[in-house]
């Protein structure tokens, strides 16, 4: 099983922990700044941030919303968004 720098599980590895309705911010990925370093990949606690493609993105299944990846972000990134609910 491959995994990503600094994953200790797969994504989605406890699929009965989705996020519940619970979730009051969800992060966004602006791809234009990102600078594909995988510091969010390597800080995400849920690890529900993977490498798709040439970009990150996000597991919303399973993301809590803490925003540690966008709080470690060298390049803003990723911004909080309050969920829509």
């Amino acid at each position: 099983m491959a995994l990503n720098v600094g994953a200790v599980a797969a994504p989605g590895h406890a699929r009965n922990n989705k996020t519940g309705s619970w979730r009051v911010f969800c992060p966004t990925l602006d791809t234009a700044k990102c600078n594909k370093c995988g510091t969010c990949a390597l800080i995400c606690p849920e690890v529900c941030i993977t490498l798709s493609g040439e970009f990150y993105s996000v597991d919303y299944d399973f993301c809590k919303g803490c925003g540690l990846c966008a709080e470690e972000c060298p390049k803003d990134a990723i911004t909080m968004k309050k969920e829509e609910k």
